[in-house]
């Protein structure tokens, strides 16, 4: 079992930068790919942003490239996604997630980090970003 925790949600203008984290608790994560997912009202929860725990290979969603970065502090055992110039269109409930990969082969190279919704083994319960004026 592997729990996760969000902070750092809240309400930010256009433009403006927040930091989440994610804390990561239980089962050893050590060949885990985490990440994160966002869900805006009315819509599929969508991937974000993906980091192997193993080596920090990162995957990001086109609409956030350039603007989000996510990183993994392996000491305190936190995911972290740094958003830049944050739009209107970013506003949703962002999720931490987990694969453990467990029985599957390493992807290829260039899709190492890229996390699938059916493939979640672990969530976190959420956390609120608004981009508004």
């Amino acid at each position: 079992q592997v729990q996760l925790v969000e902070s750092g949600g809240g309400l930010v203008q256009p433009g403006n930068s927040l930091r989440l984290s994610c804390a990561v608790s239980g089962d050893t994560f050590t060949r885990y790919t985490m990440g994160w997912f966002r869900q805006a009202p009315g819509k599929e929860r969508e991937f974000v942003a993906g980091i192997t725990w193993l080596g920090g290979s990162t995957y990001y969603q086109d609409s956030v490239k350039g603007r989000f970065t996510i990183s993994r502090d392996t000491a305190k055992n936190t995911v972290n996604l740094r958003m830049n110039n944050l739009k209107p269109e970013d506003t949703a409930v962002y999720y931490c997630a987990a694969d453990s990969r467990r029985g599957r082969l390493p992807p290829e190279p260039s899709k190492l980090g890229r996390l699938y919704y059916s493939d979640i083994d672990y969530w976190g319960k959420g956390t609120l970003v608004t981009v508004s004026s």
